[in-house]
């Protein structure tokens, strides 16, 4: 599904190892999802989002967004004939959020609940 521009799920320990150099000391890896080359990594302290440029993908951008910073998220589910699910997150400062489009496969609710748990503190 990669190719049709949707994430879907990686495991968080290999996650943990692939973007170790990115971790604060004792930031764990909670969730994480592959988006063609970007990667999006939920930690236990921040979202952080992997963008690679370029047509080789060396050039890598990487935001970090703490949850604090997070003003409002929602969650669109997958439907009959729209398989995918969509996730938008706006960050204080701007008015465009951030959007991501996951596969039908992965649990949007489990996205929706990483997010409440880490934001509502």
């Amino acid at each position: 599904m990669a190719l049709f521009g949707n994430a879907h799920t990686v495991d968080p320990a290999q996650a943990q190892q692939d973007f170790a150099r990115l971790l604060g000391a004792g930031e764990q890896v909670r969730a994480a999802f592959l988006l063609i080359r970007d990667t999006i990594l939920f930690t236990d302290r921040r979202l952080i989002l992997v963008d690679k440029q370029g047509i080789t993908g060396k050039k890598v951008e990487y935001h970090s967004v703490p949850y604090r910073s997070i003003t409002h998220f929602a969650v669109e589910t997958a439907g009959t004939f729209d398989l995918d699910a969509e996730l938008k997150i706006w960050i204080s400062g701007s008015s465009v959020p951030i959007e991501k489009t996951f596969t039908k496969g992965v649990d949007i609710y489990e996205v929706q609940a990483i997010l409440t748990q880490f934001v509502a503190k």
